[in-house]
């Protein structure tokens, strides 16, 4: 399905980013007078010029308000730019009291989002308050929806808001006129049952279900990789349930290592006896399906025709999951049909008011 009345988008690459940004700039074509918004996503190796970046197109668009960020991998329709220099850029259209600019966000207290529906956010993955600020700002917007993610760089990361900033949470506000979905797809599936956590110390779990916690793993994870428990860590991940979440979410977080002595295993997050947790493998089959059954999802909670959206994969996604390049993309666009898509490979995916792992974030806008 192609839909008319689209938001303009473009997206190209190149060692200069002025020859990838006026590429762009000729895909855009004649600027809507309409357009209030751009979105623009640049691959970290052109972190440096950022600020030359927003300029030029803020100078040749006209459009005043401008919201991104930096990232390893680019997004586009149907396109995936991994570790080359590239460019994507879309221009959406709200009307001016439909949407007003977050700025950046460095302690929970410097969150304002009275009034606002659902936000669309950027942070910094070094900010050690990232999960409290996502917090903060799901407590504060209607929706209690955040969407987004967290910038990922070889080097220094930074977001656009207006401005190129860094060190904090920052995006856009959203009312509850604009018409939008979004939806997450966590690309991991569960090896066995939830287990009840009985004996933990920080990120060390002792035992589930009040046996040891190696030997939990073991059995789940199969005789064979079992054999070879660093084999496993590319595989095998944790799985930590959302509390409440009515759609069986969990937080997927890497093993981290394990002692065979003691029967520990090292997760990388802290937990605490009473919580759950469940093991989990990572194949491009169970990608494959739970993405296109969020596709569908998405589809039919939008309702109507997409003039544009965002997506945000995590680095460890794309050809990594998927097995080829544009793949993941691609499933996209095979789905939901050709529409201006823009986005970016995150160090971490923000849903509702958590920060995932291992996921893609999509959100459209209707």
């Amino acid at each position: 399905m192609t839909v008319t009345n689209t938001f303009r988008h473009a997206h190209a690459a190149d060692p200069d980013w002025r020859l990838a940004a006026q590429d762009c700039m000729r895909q855009l074509g004649a600027i809507p007078a309409a357009a209030s918004l751009g979105f623009l996503y640049v691959a970290d190796t052109l972190a440096g010029e950022l600020d030359a970046i927003l300029a030029f197109f803020r100078g040749a668009t006209g459009v005043p308000h401008w919201t991104g960020s930096v990232g390893v991998g680019i997004c586009a329709s149907g396109t995936e730019y991994l570790e080359e220099p590239a460019i994507a850029v879309m221009l959406g259209e709200f009307d001016a009291g439909d949407f007003r600019m977050l700025p950046l966000a460095r302690a929970p207290q410097d969150i304002e989002a009275a009034d606002a529906y659902l936000a669309f956010a950027h942070g910094d993955p070094a900010n050690p308050q990232i999960q409290e600020l996502i917090e903060a700002l799901s407590a504060q917007v209607a929706s209690g929806f955040v969407v987004g993610g967290l910038s990922s760089a070889q080097g220094d990361t930074a977001q656009i808001a207006d401005g190129v900033v860094k060190g904090g949470l920052s995006g856009v506000l959203f009312s509850d006129r604009v018409r939008l979905a979004t939806r997450l797809s966590q690309g991991i599936s569960p090896l066995g049952p939830r287990h009840v956590i009985t004996e933990a110390t920080k990120n060390i779990v002792g035992s589930l279900d009040h046996r040891p916690a190696l030997a939990v793993m073991k059995e789940e994870i199969g005789e064979v990789l079992a054999r070879d428990l660093r084999r496993a860590a590319g595989f095998i991940f944790v799985g930590l349930p959302v509390r409440g979440s009515d759609t069986g979410d969990y937080l997927v977080r890497n093993i981290l290592g394990v002692d065979p002595q003691n029967d520990l295993v090292a997760i990388g997050e802290y937990v605490q006896p009473g919580d759950e947790l469940l093991f989990c493998k990572r194949d491009q089959e169970s990608a494959e399906a739970d993405l296109v059954r969020m596709l569908t999802a998405i589809r039919a909670q939008l309702g109507g025709p997409i003039r544009g959206g965002v997506y945000v994969s995590c680095l460890g996604r794309g050809q990594h999951m998927f097995g080829a390049p544009h793949r993941e993309l691609g499933l996209i666009r095979d789905t939901l049909g050709e529409f201006p898509l823009v986005g970016f490979f995150a160090n971490g995916e923000i849903s509702h008011d958590r920060l995932y792992g291992y996921t893609g974030v999509l959100t459209l806008f209707g």
